[in-house]
């Protein structure tokens, strides 16, 4: 095996782990990812289509895989999927690029042998986390699970919070985004008694319920929030 055989075959073999981490995936930015042409994404989807692999052309939108495609038993929880997305955005800080790019090759893998709608869960979550580093390093909060559950499954929660004036209230909130600033944990979320976007310090959240009751997804990105609203 030469080479160029060698490379195509890394490039098929990451492009089917790409094709189980995301729902769609068009030949233009597969092209841009492995630094080819587009014509070389087409050869290549026809041989793994040759090979036996299922893929679905989504006329106009791109490529995507059989659900249920030779996907291995679930090894983690919910919990456990999403510990390791809040983990990945911890790494991305690292200044080491190799140490960047084996870690989230890893995570594409991870997300590969992971049902459809947890990995539509773990993507949503990786897009509304936002880290920076907790310089204190003090563990100021107990509620990222739980907090990580209810924005994937979008289910509203109940808290006590207790603002700067130690004035407590009760709040319904719907959860949006979870990010960290130098010195804490924030959830942003559509509060339901002030009928907008509101912050919420974590550490200031002195008792949390998630409800059993789902609202209606935010469709925007955390990018598309920050530039509507700052």
């Amino acid at each position: 095996m030469n080479e160029n055989d060698t490379k195509r075959l890394s490039r098929l073999t990451a492009i089917l782990t790409q094709l189980q981490t995301k729902r769609l995936l068009t030949a233009t930015s597969l092209a841009e990812k492995f630094n080819v042409n587009v014509r070389t994404i087409y050869r290549d989807i026809r041989a793994l289509e040759q090979a036996g692999v299922p893929i679905l052309t989504e006329e106009g939108k791109g490529y995507t895989l059989m659900e249920g495609y030779k996907i291995p038993p679930v090894m983690f929880s919910e919990s456990q999927a999403n510990a390791l997305i809040l983990a990945e955005q911890l790494v991305l800080k690292n200044k080491d690029t190799s140490f960047v790019k084996d870690y989230t090759e890893a995570i594409d893998k991870i997300k590969a042998v992971l049902r459809q709608p947890e990995k539509d869960k773990a993507n949503l979550l990786a897009d509304r986390t936002r880290f920076e580093q907790n310089i204190n390093r003090e563990r100021n909060s107990n509620n990222i699970s739980q907090l990580q559950n209810a924005l994937t499954n979008f289910l509203l929660i109940k808290v006590e919070y207790s603002n700067e004036q130690n004035k407590v209230s009760d709040r319904i909130l719907e959860p949006f985004a979870l990010i960290s600033t130098n010195e804490n944990w924030l959830l942003i979320a559509w509060c339901r008694m002030r009928k907008a976007f509101r912050y919420f310090r974590l550490d200031r959240i002195t008792r949390l319920e998630v409800l059993s009751e789902n609202f209606t997804p935010h469709k925007m990105t955390l990018q598309e929030y920050f530039d509507k609203y700052y």
